[in-house]
């Protein structure tokens, strides 16, 4: 578009976008906190037993009786929905406090002592991330087995290497910063700033990338029970519910569609979380 000049109201939309971060921030909360009510409040909101089944309505398209239509089992597609809120809330949440917290320790320990401790702890980060993140998950996840305990482990195992790299590099510019140094003057100990002076300052930037990784390990979440390593049947997780749904998607399509749009919008809810916090700090994730 050189040599064309935008018209007042993309100009309009343009600015409105880049600087009002409150609209994506309240946007992405209002539907992270409709999908945790549901979450709670799932044994009032569902309308059937997310498990029972009834072979006499199997494959019931959407109806007023059933919205989201029943699956191959006659189980109601809304409260299977419902129910698997818990489950993926709990794996968008649980999912990244592990690989924060062992990545967060990690990076800030590296980044302050420095010397062959930071070497070691580099190299073992340029071995991790030699591999595709989702196959060496897989990978890990074969070896423990099927299950939410296993996928938890590969990804604490796995994904704390994005945190490691991101805290380590702000310890490197903050220790060397003036209000470090003065701490060290004035006979701080190492603890005190490392974990009271310099960690507080450098853990923005892991705070609103763990908002966007959220997203992340919702998908690696539904794409693991997918493939039939992660929540096993017949607990109602989106995730599975598109694999069952899977086979019927000609004269079915409601099985799948359902659950995908629900992956869809939680993890839209934490993308504009991410964007809005991102953008209201000044730095993107």
């Amino acid at each position: 578009m050189s040599g064309q000049t935008l018209s007042p109201a993309w100009r309009l939309a343009l600015r409105f976008g880049l600087r009002n971060s409150r609209l994506a921030t309240v946007l992405g909360l209002a539907i992270l906190f409709g999908w945790l009510l549901l979450a709670l409040f799932a044994p009032w909101v569902a309308p059937f037993d997310p498990i029972a089944q009834n072979t006499d309505i199997r494959l019931l398209g959407p109806s007023l009786a059933h919205p989201f239509g029943t699956d191959n089992f006659g189980r109601d597609v809304l409260s299977r929905v419902i129910w698997g809120a818990r489950i993926d809330l709990q794996i968008s949440v649980i999912g990244v406090v592990f690989p924060f917290l062992i990545g967060t320790c990690v990076g800030a320990l590296a980044g302050y002592i420095g010397g062959r401790f930071d070497t070691i702890c580099m190299r073992l980060i340029d071995i991790i991330l030699a591999f595709p993140f989702l196959v060496l998950m897989l990978a890990i996840m074969a070896i423990l087995g099927p299950g939410l305990g296993s996928f938890y482990m590969a990804m604490a195992l796995v994904g704390w290497v994005s945190y490691a790299r991101l805290i380590r590099s702000q310890i490197l510019v903050l220790k060397e910063s003036d209000f470090a140094l003065a701490a060290k003057s004035l006979g701080f100990g190492h603890g005190r700033i490392l974990f009271r002076h310099l960690l507080p300052n450098a853990m923005f930037g892991s705070i609103v990338f763990s908002m966007s990784d959220a997203v992340l390990v919702l998908l690696n979440g539904a794409a693991v029970s997918y493939l039939g390593l992660g929540v096993q049947p017949p607990t109602a997780e989106w995730g599975t519910m598109v694999a069952e749904g899977q086979s019927f998607i000609t004269n079915a399509w409601w099985i799948c569609t359902f659950p995908g749009l629900a992956i869809v919008t939680l993890a839209m809810g934490f993308s504009l979380l991410a964007d809005g916090v991102a953008e209201h700090l000044g730095e993107r994730p």
